[in-house]
């Protein structure tokens, strides 16, 4: 499709919010903390199927990402939360003052 630079301009700002205003999706009925209830609730209201199950077997406990170079199986050592940045190792300083690896 193709749109005049206005029209294009004017479907793009229908997705902006003003300042001091939030989306919708975080509050209320979708909100993410009782997102599942909320939504379980509303569909006993209104008398509506649930969706159905997922079939898909699920993956063993101890299923393990290949490894992108060699396709090995590797072992996860430490994971981070989204939040927070790995640290590097403390620096060790010797007697003489210098750092050392």
């Amino acid at each position: 499709m193709t749109l005049a630079a206005d029209e294009f301009i004017r479907r793009f700002l229908l997705h902006a919010l003003p300042r001091g205003f939030h989306r919708i999706r975080h509050y209320g009925l979708l909100a993410s903390g009782t997102r599942r209830t909320s939504l379980e609730r509303a569909r006993q209201l209104l008398a509506v199927a649930a969706p159905a199950a997922d079939d898909a077997p699920l993956e063993p406990a101890n299923a393990r990402p290949p490894c992108p170079c060699c396709g090995g199986r590797m072992v996860i050592i430490e994971t981070f939360e989204r939040r927070y940045q790995p640290r590097a190792p403390p620096l060790v300083i010797s007697a003489s003052g210098r750092s050392g690896s």
